[in-house]
C-alpha cells in the first residue's frame, strides 16, 4: 500500500478499509486488521466483510462517489453487534478508492433497547391498577352508585391500586436518584450495627402479622463502613422485607452482621452482611437476573405481595455506589440468602 493512504489510515481512530476501484482491499489500519483479520488485503473486499449493506454502499460510493452511511448488523462471539458503515470516495496521488469505516454502536443501540424496554415495563406496571380504577369508578357512577357496601368494598380495592401505584413511582424515583450518584462514593461513617438493629426493630411489627420470627447476630460493638446512611437503610430494608414476604413460609429470617479483617472479594477489610430465609427458595436459572428490572421470578405472587420489581435493582446500584459487592445463594426448598459485603475504607 502506498505511503500516503498507509499513513491516512493509521490515523483514523475507527476500524477503516480503502477499497480500490476493482474492488479489492488495498490497505486496513489497526482496528480493521483485528475486526476482519489481517489476511484480508489484496482480497475483494466481500470476502472480508460478506455483507448486503456493505455491497451496497460500496458499489454505490464506487458508481457515483458520493458518501454512503448504512448500518450492519453482525454476530460476534455470540453476541449481537451494529456497526454503523461510513463510505467516501477517496482520490490522492497515491491511491483511489472507497474508505470505508466502520463505527461499533452496540453499545449505544443496548443503551436504546434498554430505556425503550424500560417504558414499556413502566406502562405494562401502570396499566394495570389505572384500568382497575377506571373500571371501578365506572361502575361506582352507574350499577353501584346506590350500592352502600359495594361502594366500600370498591373503594378499598381503589385504595390498594392507588398505593401500589404510589410505591411504583417512589421506586422509580428513588432508582432514578441511586444511579445519578452511583459515580459519587460516599465517605460519611456509618454503624451498621445501630442501622440493622434499627431496621430490625421496625420490620418486627411486620414479620409478626406473617407469623415470621426474625432472627439477629449482631456484633455489640459498632461496625463502620463509609456510606449512606439512608441508602444502607433502603437496601436492608429492602432485603428484610423481601425474605419476609417471599421466604416468609419458612417461619424465619436470620439477619447477621459481622465485621472482617480481610474480605476476598473486596481486597481488605470490610463488613459482612447477610439476610438469610428458609423459604421455597429460587431456581438458578433466576439467579442471575433478579437484579434486573421489573424481573420477578413469580409475577402474579409479587403483585400480590405488593412489589413493584424494583426493589433488588435498586439495591445493587446502592451497593456498587458503595463499592461493595452481593451474592445470592439458594436451592429450590433450601430458602435464600443474600449476601452484601462492603469496605472499611473509603
Amino acid at each position: 500500500m502506498p505511503d500516503t493512504a498507509s499513513a491516512l489510515l493509521t490515523a483514523l481512530p475507527l476500524a477503516s478499509v480503502l477499497i480500490g476501484r476493482n474492488e479489492r482491499i488495498l490497505g486496513m489500519n489497526g482496528p480493521a486488521r483485528a475486526l476482519l483479520g489481517s489476511d484480508s488485503e489484496g482480497r475483494h473486499f466481500l470476502t472480508a466483510i460478506r455483507h448486503p449493506a456493505v455491497l451496497d454502499a460500496v458499489e454505490g460510493c464506487l458508481h457515483d462517489r458520493q458518501p454512503r452511511t448504512s448500518r450492519m448488523l453482525t454476530t460476534e462471539g455470540g453476541q449481537d453487534m451494529t456497526y454503523e458503515l461510513h463510505c467516501a470516495y477517496l482520490s490522492i496521488p497515491d491511491a483511489e478508492g472507497v474508505l470505508l469505516s466502520l463505527e461499533d454502536i452496540t453499545r449505544v443501540e443496548q443503551a436504546g433497547q434498554m430505556r425503550r424496554d424500560f417504558v414499556a415495563n413502566v406502562s405494562h406496571e401502570l396499566r394495570t391498577p389505572l384500568t382497575a380504577l377506571l373500571g371501578f369508578i365506572e361502575t361506582l357512577r352507574g350499577p353501584a352508585k346506590n350500592d352502600a357496601e359495594a361502594r366500600e368494598r370498591f373503594l378499598s380495592i381503589m385504595a390498594a391500586e392507588a398505593e401500589r401505584m404510589e410505591r411504583l413511582v417512589a421506586d422509580l424515583l428513588s432508582l432514578s436518584r441511586v444511579e445519578s450518584e452511583e459515580r459519587m462514593r460516599p465517605t460519611a461513617r456509618v454503624d451498621l450495627t445501630a442501622l440493622t438493629d434499627s431496621v430490625l426493630k421496625r420490620l418486627g411489627p411486620v414479620a409478626q402479622a406473617r407469623g415470621v420470627e426474625l432472627g439477629r447476630n449482631l456484633p455489640e460493638d459498632e461496625v463502620l463502613v463509609p456510606g449512606d446512611e439512608d441508602q444502607l437503610r433502603q437496601v436492608l430494608t429492602n432485603l428484610v422485607e423481601n425474605a419476609i414476604k417471599y421466604g416468609g413460609s419458612g417461619g424465619r429470617v436470620d439477619v447477621a452482621l459481622e465485621q472482617r479483617a480481610d474480605v476476598p472479594g473486596l481486597r481488605g477489610p470490610g463488613a459482612r452482611l447477610s439476610v438469610r430465609d428458609y423459604g421455597p427458595g429460587i431456581e438458578l436459572v433466576h439467579i442471575p437476573r433478579l437484579t434486573e428490572r421489573f424481573y420477578r421470578v413469580d409475577s402474579h405472587r409479587s403483585r400480590e405481595m405488593g412489589g413493584t420489581g424494583l426493589g433488588l435493582a435498586i439495591v445493587k446500584h446502592i451497593v456498587n455506589r458503595h463499592r461493595g459487592r452481593m451474592k445470592v445463594e439458594s436451592e429450590p426448598g433450601q430458602g435464600a440468602e443474600f449476601t452484601v459485603e462492603l469496605p472499611a475504607r473509603a
